[in-house]
């Protein structure tokens, strides 16, 4: 569990980011997450299928917020510098950082994990508020609070015993946890949390209902930070002469933001200049198989469906509900549709469900062959 109360991880990592060839400069994003401190719309939840940058745009947050260590140099050289807020808010937090997808290495209970994400945070704070280190608070806010200071929360894999099933009993308990942890605190000057499925709306009053948040179907305000840009890539190809611009559309093009503009997988993209090929590098970073779990769930509406898409035709069709964190299996194909977009296996824009490029086109069509899935595979 990853608590630090400086940057000092998040300033190399970033640094080697910025340092590497294929860079891309996402830092203006900081402009409108600063816009939020201090706002009632500091609690930020930012959910992308995986390898869309999500750790990137984290590191540079907690490079920037950081007070611990100088990232001035490094954030002189981007976009964000050119912003009236840039000095404002540079290196003037103590920054929580919580990976939620370490587990104790002692003890296999919800207990257990709850109890390592309390205990980092309280010897983070002990350490560097030793003022309060003998005195005993009941709840980790009560904590926080004493310090008299405002943090800058940033929360990575907030979904992870939801998508990998685990504590099932214990989700809502988990979901009040990080509700007493940041809502209505004054400590808190912004949260961004940041994980592939959406927050679980398990009723209307859900107990993180104080976070705004923006899904692969529904953000109209951080999406192009989320995945490069046709421009982006056109500058990335300029730097080799290996591959050209039009085999990278035809293999990783196929998002699109709510304005029309291109979207590709960054890490698909820079894994093949970096290789100097073009080949799927999805298999490589999450579990394909929940493309044959979610089409052999209702193979009866899907195949026709699955027929055109892999016939590069698009479906029309009304998807407005999400599929979110702790939802039970899909019991229609809308519902499997919402999940196959929220994990970035298939695109959606202006009412059409398409299968995004030639990338993903392989591994639907390797799921395809499975024997379940009769003529649709011949």
């Amino acid at each position: 569990m990853a608590v630090c109360l400086n940057t000092a991880s998040a300033l190399i990592l970033y640094k080697e980011l910025t340092d590497s060839e294929y860079f891309v400069d996402k830092s203006a994003m900081i402009e409108k997450m600063n816009k939020r401190i201090r706002t009632n719309t500091k609690n930020i939840c930012i959910t992308k299928p995986r390898r869309f940058g999500k750790t990137s745009i984290l590191n540079m947050l907690g490079a920037y917020y950081g007070k611990a260590y100088d990232s001035k140099e490094l954030f002189d050289k981007l976009e964000i510098s050119k912003s009236d807020t840039y000095m404002i808010h540079l290196n003037q937090y103590n920054v929580i950082s919580l990976s939620l997808n370490d587990l104790p290495d002692e003890g296999s209970a919800y207990e257990d994990y709850i109890r390592l994400i309390r205990e980092s945070i309280t010897d983070d704070i002990g350490e560097a508020y030793p003022e309060l280190e003998d005195r005993k608070f009941r709840r980790i806010s009560d904590l926080l609070a004493a310090t008299g200071d405002q943090f800058i929360f940033i929360i990575d894999e907030w979904d992870y015993i939801f998508s990998h099933g685990l504590f099932c009993e214990h989700h809502s308990d988990f979901l009040e946890f990080l509700r007493n942890l940041l809502k209505d605190r004054p400590y808190v000057a912004l949260t961004y949390m940041t994980g592939v499925l959406p927050v679980k709306k398990y009723s209307t009053g859900s107990a993180l209902n104080m976070f705004r948040e923006y899904t692969m179907l529904k953000d109209p305000f951080f999406e192009e930070y989320f995945g490069f840009t046709e421009s982006e890539v056109e500058m990335l190809c300029k730097r080799q002469s290996a591959l050209t611009m039009d085999e990278i559309r035809d293999w990783y093009n196929g998002y699109q933001t709510n304005n029309g503009e291109r979207l590709y997988n960054p890490r698909s993209v820079v894994c093949a200049l970096e290789d100097e090929t073009c080949q799927s590098y999805w298999t490589r970073t999450g579990r394909m198989d929940e493309v044959l779990f979610f089409l052999k769930y209702n193979i009866g509406e899907v195949r026709d469906d699955v027929i055109q898409m892999v016939n590069d035709t698009p479906v029309r069709i009304d998807i407005k509900k999400e599929y979110y964190a702790g939802q039970e299996n899909p019991v229609n194909k809308k519902d499997i549709y919402s999940a196959m977009i929220i994990y970035g296996f298939l695109s959606y824009y202006e009412g059409e469900l398409s299968i995004p490029n030639k990338e993903l086109m392989l591994e639907f069509e390797a799921a395809l062959e499975d024997d379940d899935f009769g003529y649709v595979a011949d």
